[in-house]
C-alpha cells in the first residue's frame, strides 16, 4: 500500500530557521511555538506556531527516532555542544 501524496508548497512560503522551542500540551494538542533568540539577547521571537492531534505527536516522535538514527549512521553521533544538553525547550503543562 502506497503512501504517496503530492505535496504543493507555495512559492512564496518562506523557510523559518528556529534555535529555541516551547512546547504546550492539553488532552487534545500538542503546540509547538518555534523560536528565534538571538545569541547574548535575552528575547525570542515567535516565528511559527503548530499544534497537531496526540497521535501526530506520537507519530513525530517515531519519525525523529527514526531519521536521528539514519542521519547518525550515516554522519556520525549528534553530540551536544560541551557534552551537556541544551536548555533551549521550554514546556508549558495543561495550558487552557
Amino acid at each position: 500500500m502506497s503512501h504517496d501524496i503530492s505535496v504543493n508548497i507555495p512559492q512564496n512560503l518562506d523557510p523559518v530557521y528556529s534555535n529555541m522551542i516551547q512546547i504546550a500540551y492539553k488532552n487534545d494538542e500538542f503546540t509547538f511555538v518555534f523560536l528565534h533568540q538571538i545569541p547574548g539577547v535575552n528575547q525570542a521571537r515567535a516565528k511559527a506556531i503548530v499544534s497537531i492531534t496526540p497521535q501526530h505527536a506520537k507519530n513525530l516522535l517515531a519519525v525523529f527516532t527514526k531519521t536521528f538514527a539514519d542521519y547518525e549512521a550515516k554522519f556520525g553521533q549528534i553530540e551536544a555542544p560541551d557534552g551537556k544538553h541544551q536548555e533551549n525547550v521550554t514546556t508549558i503543562r495543561g495550558y487552557s
